[in-house]
């Protein structure tokens, strides 16, 4: 009888289809890589494409700390038009002519959306408000608000602008934009408050994720590919990549994966969560320091 071979710890860097939402691709790659424990970080709305980071087995327990990483897109801003749901998967709401909308516009709107700013998600979002889904008490028909969050915009630039026409007949202008911003970013949000503010109404039609932290397009593979061949990049280079990398003395290791609270070094005060290897290279646990101390967030070794 041939042995099965474990599912190995790790990430799988994929490159979302259109269409699928990100608990999709998590059944899929269950299907994968044969095992129930996958998890992904930072969903994806199923009309994006591009950089899906997901976890499978022990690297689960690195996704909450991935999820919370800077994240880059490439995106399509229609001005002219509103939508239900902010981007092209909701239906229109209302219309006007861009055509006199300026360059110097929409560089000013965009000034006005870009460093620390106060965002309000989509109602038709995964937000809870008052443990229900905001989606859901959309579709129900409630009215209710949801409270404005702080996000920073780190850079938010205009490749490409062109005038089109709607199917409508209204005279819209498309932009073509990539934003890096922090986790919890909504950029159909940044569309539909562009557009507000220009007094024209914006939705999103395209949107395409370049990066998540350190995970890069160039190096996620299709769900055709991952079925071809399954790349899993390490628990312990993923860990490396991602975080502040500390490495221990034996010592240090036995007492750290026994509980104890070990002395942290003046140099990752204030580096957030960090990464502790042992004398082998392997991978033992992720900490952040605490008056002075390291605090387990979570153990790998």
């Amino acid at each position: 009888m041939t042995q099965k071979t474990p599912p190995p710890d790790g990430l799988v860097i994929v490159d979302k289809p259109s269409g699928f939402t990100s608990h999709d691709v998590v059944a899929k790659m269950r299907g994968i890589a044969r095992t129930r424990r996958v998890g992904h970080a930072g969903t994806l709305d199923p009309m994006a494409t591009g950089v899906l980071v997901l976890g499978v087995e022990k690297a689960t327990k690195l996704l909450g700390h991935l999820a919370l990483t800077e994240k880059e897109y490439l995106g399509t801003i229609r001005l002219g038009q509103t939508t239900l749901t902010d981007d092209a998967e909701g239906e229109i709401t209302g219309s006007a002519d861009a055509s006199k909308v300026t360059r110097e516009a929409v560089d000013a709107g965009i000034a006005k959306l870009s460093g620390d700013i106060m965002q309000v998600p989509s109602k038709v979002s995964a937000i809870k408000i008052d443990g229900v889904r905001s989606y859901k008490r959309a579709r129900e028909g409630e009215d209710f608000e949801i409270p404005a969050r702080p996000v920073t915009i780190s850079s938010f630039a205009v490749h490409d602008v062109r005038d089109a026409v709607a199917e409508d007949g209204t005279a819209v202008v498309d932009l073509v934009v990539s934003v890096v911003c922090s986790s919890g970013t909504y950029i159909r949000a940044l569309a539909r408050d562009l557009g507000a503010g220009l007094g024209v109404g914006g939705h999103l039609t395209a949107l395409r994720r370049t990066r998540v932290g350190p995970y890069k397009l160039d190096s996620a593979k299709t769900l055709d590919q991952l079925q071809q061949e399954l790349t899993v990049m390490p628990i312990a280079e993923a860990a490396t990549a991602a975080f502040p990398r500390w490495d221990v003395d034996d010592r240090r290791a036995k007492l750290l994966t026994n509980g104890v609270r070990l002395d942290m070094p003046d140099e990752y005060t204030g580096a957030g969560t960090v990464a502790v290897f042992d004398p082998e290279g392997h991978f033992l646990a992720l900490v952040e320091e605490h008056k002075g101390k390291a605090k387990s967030l979570a153990v790998f070794g």
